[in-house]
């Protein structure tokens, strides 16, 4: 399917994001910015009585949660409702500190993606026992008491990828490869491993194929330090592999300053202006990744809490697909970024 079934309604709201500038490196996880503290947003602008009020937390300012913040301000929108936004910027204490201030202000509803698992647990079960929803995106934590969780399929994520990969390395390389994989299970155990599992399912069912290094590094300036570790360790390494935006930046600007860039190829996961670039450069480093929705993931969240606060029902869980983006389908990389650098002018 083209990449061209993604809402281009969305355009207006996209323009704002991309006119900041925001389309640096970083999954959905790279560096978190420095504006952490909760803003009002609302349909009008202004908050309002009667309204229900909802807050987003997201977990990191970069583009992945860039985007999922219009989303989400999309849907608080089209429901009418007052939207107050906040960020967690990757730390468990500012999570907890915006939760409070979130009960305090007796917000009717929490949409969050959470700082982790088990930790988050604690203070969004404290949330839900002052009589908030609780809607988690991206990652879900233990406890059924959230009335939803919206994510991407995370295994669908790190298979499409492998699938391509050992696609590449049937046709190219052989039936052989030595792989190196970055991840970040570490910060994040269950989406991690999720996506790193659907990788190595695809690639394994190659009898070349062996997994010889994992660390990981979910920020690229991190990323390209680890990637040229393992390079100087390893120099039989001819692929990698990055689970969200930032590894795979880093490993192929490691790539690139290690001067190895006609004998390792990277795959990767996330799609921005900055990584369609790689996948269209001369120096055929970066081979494909798979692109997930963080808008709909956005929307979605805000919708499924306003129709919970409604007494509606909603789906326990809902996985939303990724798209792939591949140096084989040039074109339709090169249609997808002359898209997203319109939406700017």
């Amino acid at each position: 399917m083209s990449v061209f079934t993604v809402n281009l309604r969305r355009s207006l709201s996209l323009l704002l994001l991309l006119s900041t500038g925001l389309l640096s490196s970083g999954c959905s996880m790279d560096k978190p910015g420095s504006d952490t503290a909760p803003k009002a947003n609302s349909g009008n602008g202004t908050a309002s009585k009667g309204k229900y009020k909802i807050a987003g937390i997201g977990f990191q300012n970069d583009q992945f949660f860039k985007i999922n913040e219009l989303g989400m301000k999309d849907g608080a929108e089209k429901s009418g409702v007052d939207l107050l936004l906040g960020n967690s910027a990757g730390a468990l204490d500012k999570e907890i500190s915006l939760l409070d201030t979130y009960v305090a202000r007796k917000v009717d509803a929490i949409v969050i993606a959470p700082y982790n698992t088990k930790s988050s647990t604690a203070g969004l079960k404290k949330a839900h026992d002052a009589g908030i929803k609780i809607v988690t995106f991206d990652n879900a934590i233990e406890g059924d008491f959230p009335v939803s969780v919206i994510k991407s399929d995370q295994v669908a994520l790190g298979k499409a990828t492998g699938v391509e990969a050992a696609q590449y390395i049937q046709d190219k390389m052989g039936g052989k490869a030595k792989i190196a994989i970055i991840s970040y299970i570490s910060l994040l155990p269950e989406p991690a491993g999720q996506r790193t599992k659907g990788f190595e399912d695809a690639v394994k069912k190659l009898p070349g194929v062996e997994i010889v290094a994992r660390q990981d590094a979910w920020m690229a300036e991190k990323a390209v330090g680890v990637v040229e570790g393992i390079l100087t360790a390893h120099p039989d390494v001819n692929l990698i592999w990055g689970a969200n935006e930032g590894g795979t930046v880093g490993a192929v600007t490691a790539v690139r300053n290690a001067g190895k860039a006609s004998k390792v190829v990277v795959f990767g996961t996330d799609i921005s202006d900055q990584i369609a670039g790689f996948l269209l450069a001369e120096d055929n480093i970066l081979q494909a990744v798979t692109g997930q929705k963080p808008f709909d993931i956005g929307m979605q969240s805000i919708e499924t809490a306003v129709k919970a606060l409604n007494g509606e029902a909603v789906e326990k869980r809902v996985l939303l697909p990724g798209m792939l983006f591949s140096r084989r389908h040039s074109s339709e990389v090169t249609k997808y970024q002359t898209y997203l650098r319109g939406l700017s002018k």
